[in-house]
């Protein structure tokens, strides 16, 4: 499988508890970490719902 880096760019401060999860459970705790992901469905789908706080490089 490919693997994809996401990368917090963007502060988690005053967004919905949905999304401060999913990025905590994508691992990105301070911004400008970086975390490597399989490209799996459950992933892309994660990204999506934070996809205007990551950039993502495949």
């Amino acid at each position: 499988m490919a693997t994809i880096k996401v990368t917090l760019k963007r502060s988690s401060i005053k967004r919905p508890k949905n999304q401060k999860r999913t990025l905590e459970a994508l691992g990105l705790t301070k911004l400008n970490k970086t975390v490597e992901h399989e490209a799996t469905p459950q992933i892309l789908g994660m990204v999506a719902v934070v996809k205007h706080l990551v950039t993502v490089e495949e």
